[in-house]
């Protein structure tokens, strides 16, 4: 169950992605220590810090407002969300909203790390 403490820290650390300066920022000095991944991208590493095997999505192939479950067997730890849209991920592989879950804005978001083994996300219009 989510409480409002925890929410908030979601949302705090996703707000410091779109401050210059902050550990997620992803200005140009230092977005290459962030993890690689293009305008028009979703990417999700298997590890904290981009670290693992990354699993990219492009803007164009995804379906919009529909769940999107990782290969079955994996997960994400670490997101970066360049798609210009806001991308929910979920803990559940079927975007059940029984478990975590968060969205994040669409304007160049690195995370790090994820509070929850992501293992599914939706992107939504804007």
């Amino acid at each position: 169950m989510r409480t409002w403490s925890t929410t908030f820290a979601a949302f705090a650390l996703a707000l410091t992605a779109l401050i210059p300066g902050t550990a997620g920022s992803a200005h140009a000095a230092g977005q290459a220590s962030l993890g690689a991944c293009a305008t028009g991208q979703l990417c999700l590493w298997a590890k904290p810090e981009f670290k693992g095997t990354r699993h990219t999505h492009e803007l164009s192939t995804l379906e919009i407002n529909s769940c999107t479950a990782l290969p079955a067997g994996t997960s994400a730890q670490s997101i970066a969300n360049r798609t210009g849209r806001p991308v929910t991920t979920y803990q559940s592989a079927v975007c059940a909203e029984t478990g975590e879950f968060q969205t994040y804005p669409g304007d160049g978001v690195w995370l790090p790390q994820s509070p929850y083994q992501v293992r599914a996300f939706k992107v939504w219009e804007n």
